[in-house]
C-alpha cells in the first residue's frame, strides 16, 4: 500500500510529530509512506525522498490557514506523481482540511486522527470549528486517541471513529536509584496546571518536586515556587528522572491521551491526575494511580501515597503491566485494519 501522512513531523517537535514518527516507522516495515508536513524543514537523510513540504509563514494564523490550501495542491500533484492509495491526515483543523480538499481532486479514501486539543480547543473559534466539522465530516474515517475523544468527535459530524491509543515506546531500564521525587512532566501552560503542583509541594517540604519542561509560565512559577521545587526545563532523560520518582503527577485541566501516565507506569512509578478528559480512561483508579477533582483531594491523596510506600510500589507494579499493553505494532496493525476497510 502507498500512504500518504500529513501533519507535522520530525525536525517538528511535539505529541503529533513523535505520534506520527513512530506510526510511519512501523507502517514502513510493510508499506511505501510518504509524509507531507509544514515546510521550510530539512529532512532527516534516511528518507529524504519520501517526506515533502509546503512551505507556511511563521506567522499563528495564517500558518495554518496557508498549509490548508496549499497543501491540498501539493497533495493533489503527490498524487499525480505516486499514485497514493490512501490520505491520513493527524490533527483536526486546517491539516485534514487540506486533505478534504484534495479528497475532491483525488476521491482518495481520507483518514483523519484526532489527537486532542484540536477537538477540545480548536472547535472554540468559529474559524476552527468550520476546519474541524468540515473535514470531519468529509473523512471516510476518524481516528481518535481515546474514547474521550471519540465522543466528541462524534459530536462534531464524525460517523465512522474508531478508538486506537497512542502506543509507548520501551524505555531501557535504568540501574535501580532510590526514589525520592515528585514529579511533574509537561509544558508550562495554563492547560497544564503547573502552579496546581507548585501549590502542592508547600504541603509537602520535606518532599523535593520536580518539574520538567519549559513554557511561558516558566519565570513565574519560579518566581513563586517553594525551596522545595526545582525546575529542570526541557529534559530528553525523562525515563532517567521517572526511574528515581516515587510518584507522578498530572493537574493537567484537559488531557486527549496522558501518554505521560503510560510513561511513568511503565518505569513503575504510580500517577494521580485530574479526572478530566481521557485521564480516567489511563488510570484505573486505585490500580496503577489514583484521579481527583479537587485541590484537596488531591493533597490527601499524595500525602496517602507518600506515607503508604508499600501500597505505592504496588501501584507501580501494577502500571508496568498495564503499560505493556499499548505498543506502536499493535497499533501499526489497528490503523492498517481501518485502511484495508477503506482501500479493500
Amino acid at each position: 500500500m502507498r500512504i500518504l501522512m500529513v501533519g507535522h513531523y520530525p525536525p517538528h517537535g511535539g505529541g503529533v510529530a513523535r505520534h506520527l514518527d513512530n506510526l510511519v516507522r512501523e507502517l514502513r516495515k510493510r508499506h511505501e509512506v510518504h509524509v507531507l508536513t509544514y515546510g521550510p524543514i530539512k529532512a532527516r537523510g534516511f528518507e529524504r525522498e519520501f517526506v515533502h513540504q509546503v512551505r507556511v509563514p511563521p506567522v499563528y494564523g495564517l500558518r495554518g490557514t496557508t498549509f490548508a490550501f496549499a497543501g491540498a495542491k501539493r497533495i493533489v500533484q503527490l498524487h499525480k506523481k505516486f499514485d497514493f492509495d490512501i490520505i491520513h491526515c493527524h490533527f483536526a483543523g486546517t491539516t485534514s482540511f487540506s486533505g478534504a480538499l484534495a479528497k475532491e481532486k483525488t476521491n482518495l479514501p481520507l483518514v483523519v486522527t484526532a489527537h486532542g486539543s484540536d477537538l477540545e480547543n480548536t472547535p472554540k473559534s468559529h474559524l476552527g470549528r468550520f476546519y474541524v466539522t468540515r473535514s470531519l465530516r468529509r473523512a471516510d474515517s476518524v481516528i481518535t486517541v481515546s474514547h474521550h475523544l471519540a465522543r466528541l468527535a462524534r459530536s462534531l459530524g464524525a460517523e465512522n471513529v474508531e478508538v486506537i491509543p497512542n502506543g509507548l515506546l520501551e524505555f531501557e531500564e535504568p540501574r535501580r536509584e532510590r526514589r525520592r521525587y515528585v514529579t511533574f512532566i509537561g509544558a508550562l501552560r495554563d492547560y497544564k496546571s503547573p502552579e496546581t503542583f507548585v501549590k502542592l509541594a508547600r504541603f509537602f517540604p520535606s518532599t523535593e518536586f520536580l518539574v520538567v519542561g519549559d513554557g511561558p509560565l516558566r519565570g513565574k512559577l519560579e518566581a513563586e515556587a517553594p525551596p522545595n521545587v526545582c525546575f529542570l526545563g526541557y529534559r530528553t532523560d525523562v525515563d532517567r528522572i521517572l526511574s528515581r520518582s516515587l510518584l507522578l503527577v498530572l493537574p493537567s485541566r484537559r488531557e486527549g491521551f496522558g501518554l505521560v501516565v503510560l510513561e511513568a507506569n511503565s518505569l513503575g512509578v504510580p500517577a494521580v491526575g485530574r479526572r478530566v478528559s481521557a485521564i480516567p480512561e489511563l488510570i484505573r483508579e486505585g490500580k496503577n494511580g489514583l484521579t481527583f477533582t479537587s485541590f484537596e483531594e488531591l493533597v490527601g491523596e499524595v500525602k496517602a501515597l507518600l506515607e503508604n510506600p508499600k501500597n505505592t510500589r504496588k501501584m507501580g507494579s501494577t502500571g508496568r503491566r498495564i503499560a505493556g499493553k499499548y505498543s506502536w505494532k499493535k497499533v501499526a496493525r489497528e490503523v492498517e485494519r481501518v485502511y484495508s476497510s477503506l482501500v479493500g
